[in-house]
């Protein structure tokens, strides 16, 4: 008789207390031959992946992989949450969120590759990350039996650390009152006062801190959108640059803040968050749009960022109309050329100004509030009386509705 073969399990491999009960699991209870995969999207270190790797072999996986899509990030989603000035409630740069989507492709395009017969999560059923898994999966590798230990047996950490710990597998899972995802577009910060409503997080909730007090100025300079330059240091590398800005601003303790908003699952959900980088980036190039974008680009872009912001929250990057606000992003950057200023200070910053060859401030027909060259004071009032004109007609039949 022939003996059967063991199910082929990918697990998305966090290196957290959810992922590492599954890799053991799948190995002693269920007899799963287990590939633990760490996707990195910029948010791992070095020793955070050795770390992995390690207790990967440690819980019985059967192989570990890094899964470096950072770069991928970059081009296919940051780059155009850029162009967009994607912000959440005009407050959250979606950090840690638009990053899952593209961990889990990562995952499912690794299932593929070795033929796997199942993917495991971590995730509860109480969050987003459920659906941003299961959703990427579920398209983009039909068929595939997605497993989700944490979220079908309800577990408790308790029962989780216990479970590892009666296997001769100890590590710090202890529940801090914190907890922290970080990603290269922020980190987001669960837990502690944010679950008061009435609260905001102290200083030590935060990871990063004050550590220097002078002002300083900031110079970011973009390219048909994108980053180029910071402070006349030049970069090839976009995820390098991010990385810099990051530095500079977190001294500061930059682009601290809270979220609230609607989470897929349709409740009420509340964040702290720490985003040096996105914060100063996006003040800049929407100000560097103002001065070389038309009103009307300006306005689409606004409606098309928010729409794309919405769709990476809610899992529907996959979505076709996703490429297609990307498109115009893209076009709309063609002349979002040159360098803006911002003052940074303990906490906080400023946008200073901006130096652009495309600035259409620059117009030579005239000065707002000062000088007219493009035309008559005689064209002025013409104008002005026709522009007039349909609230002229409205109010003439309607004069008992006049204000």
């Amino acid at each position: 008789m022939e003996k059967k073969s063991k199910k082929k399990v990918v697990v998305a491999y966090s290196g957290g207390l959810d992922t590492s009960y599954t890799v053991m699991y799948l190995t002693k209870e269920m007899n799963c031959e287990v590939y633990a995969a760490s996707a990195n999207t910029g948010g791992f270190s070095e020793e955070q992946l050795r770390k992995n790797e390690e207790n990967a072999y440690k819980l019985g996986a059967t192989r570990y992989v890094t899964l470096d899509v950072t770069q991928e990030y970059y081009a296919k989603s940051l780059k155009y949450m850029i162009f967009g000035n994607v912000m959440r409630n005009n407050c959250y740069p979606i950090s840690v969120s638009s990053e899952r989507i593209f961990q889990a492709m990562a995952i499912a395009r690794y299932a593929n590759q070795i033929g796997a017969d199942a993917i495991a999560h971590g995730s509860t059923g109480a969050g987003n990350d459920q659906i941003r898994f299961d959703m990427t999966f579920l398209v983009m590798a039909p068929g595939v039996e997605i497993i989700t230990l944490t979220r079908d047996k309800t577990l408790t950490r308790r029962e989780e650390m216990d479970y590892l710990n009666a296997h001769g597998f100890y590590a710090d899972f202890t529940k801090l009152k914190y907890s922290y995802n970080v990603g290269i577009w922020g980190t987001s910060i669960c837990g502690g006062e944010i679950l008061d409503p009435t609260k905001g997080l102290p200083e030590e909730a935060y990871l990063k801190h004050v550590v220097r007090r002078e002002e300083s100025e900031l110079k970011i300079r973009f390219e048909k959108g994108e980053i180029v330059a910071v402070n006349d240091e030049w970069f090839d590398d976009k995820i390098s640059a991010i990385q810099k800005i990051e530095e500079i601003g977190a001294a500061y303790a930059i682009g601290r803040d809270c979220n609230v908003g609607d989470t897929i699952v349709g409740i009420k959900g509340r964040v702290g968050f720490e985003a040096a980088a996105p914060k100063l980036i996006i003040e800049a190039h929407r100000l560097l749009e103002k001065h070389t974008l038309s009103k009307w680009q300006q306005y689409w872009k606004d409606q098309l960022g928010n729409w794309y912001g919405i769709f990476l929250h809610e899992s529907q990057y996959l979505e076709p109309v996703m490429p297609d606000m990307e498109a115009m992003f893209l076009s709309s950057q063609r002349h979002v050329n040159g360098t803006v200023i911002l003052k940074l200070r303990p906490y906080g910053f400023e946008t200073v100004g901006v130096d652009s060859p495309d600035d259409l401030l620059k117009s030579k027909l005239g000065e707002y509030g000062e000088m007219q060259r493009g035309w008559t004071a005689e064209e002025a009032k013409g104008f002005i009386k026709v522009s007039s004109t349909p609230l002229r007609v409205y109010y003439g039949i309607h004069p008992d509705e006049e204000r």
